[in-house]
């Protein structure tokens, strides 16, 4: 099992071999290429392929005997660190850890061969503006499990510090339903980052901001009209509602075109990935 310690470097484990590196995102990158064998992998401008989808396999086929754990736990990290461009990618790869296959490999190794390839690109922060910004978005029906997932990011100072990509928890029945709840765990994050920006800084004036690319959802977040396409979604996910009413959050319409958190919720070509990396 890889191991990967934090404080003054980073140690991977595989197979009895291990390389220490210093803490910083090229080096690790170039350390996962090394301690996996993948320095001379080809280039790749995508962490996997739009519209790829990857099952789970059959009962009586083995799984590849390959350390699929030990790469997915060193792609974990550089999502959470700074590579939020390969969250959703890593997130559904992680899915097949208990029994993976020869196509489950390969499709890790390419996140690998992505991150080489694109191993100057780092988070930037470059004005003074301390505003928080904030984006959220959602799929529907896109996955085999018909979950939607959820993402959203948060932007301070012009670069990103908070970002998440996660499988929600209840089927929505409509891509308004999808929007609304991603809007909501956006939420939740958003009145944490208020409240510690309140603490390290000083407590924000204005409402924090986050944009949503379904004008229903928007509509339904400030009015909480109760209809019969909505009456079925659960209690919870209404908070947002209360959150815009007091003033501390708000929810604003962004074109489709210019949303963000496309990378944390769907594969996308090379174009986009560009674009939104």
């Amino acid at each position: 099992m890889g191991e990967i310690h934090w404080l003054l470097g980073v140690e991977i484990k595989w197979n009895q071999h291990a390389c220490t590196v210093p803490l910083s995102q090229k080096a690790y990158i170039d350390a996962i290429c090394a301690c996996f064998h993948l320095e001379d992998a080809r280039p790749t401008t995508t962490p996997m392929e739009a519209r790829a989808q990857l099952t789970n396999p059959a009962k009586d086929k083995p799984s590849c005997d390959y350390p699929y754990k030990e790469i997915i736990g060193s792609l974990m990290y550089a999502t959470t660190a700074t590579r939020l461009d390969i969250t959703f990618a890593t997130s559904i790869l992680a899915q097949f850890a208990q029994n993976p296959t020869q196509v489950h490999w390969e499709a890790t190794k390419r996140v690998v061969r992505y991150l080489k390839t694109t191993r100057d690109l780092e988070l930037t922060y470059g004005t003074r503006d301390m505003t928080t910004m904030g984006y959220s978005d959602a799929d529907h029906t896109l996955q085999l499990h018909w979950h939607s997932i959820s993402g959203y990011a948060f932007l301070i100072g012009g670069g990103a510090v908070v970002w998440s990509s996660k499988k929600q928890p209840i089927i929505a029945l409509s891509m308004m339903e999808a929007k609304y709840i991603s809007a909501t765990h956006a939420m939740k994050e958003a009145m944490w980052l208020h409240t510690f920006m309140g603490e390290i800084i000083m407590l924000p004036t204005t409402a924090t901001t986050i944009h949503c690319d379904n004008q229903s959802a928007i509509a339904l977040s400030k009015n909480g009209q109760y209809h019969v396409r909505t009456k079925h979604i659960e209690i919870r996910f209404h908070f947002i509602q209360e959150a815009i009413e007091d003033g501390t959050m708000s929810l604003t319409y962004c074109p489709m075109q210019t949303m963000t958190t496309d990378l944390l919720t769907k594969l996308l070509n090379h174009t986009k990935t560009d674009k939104h990396a």
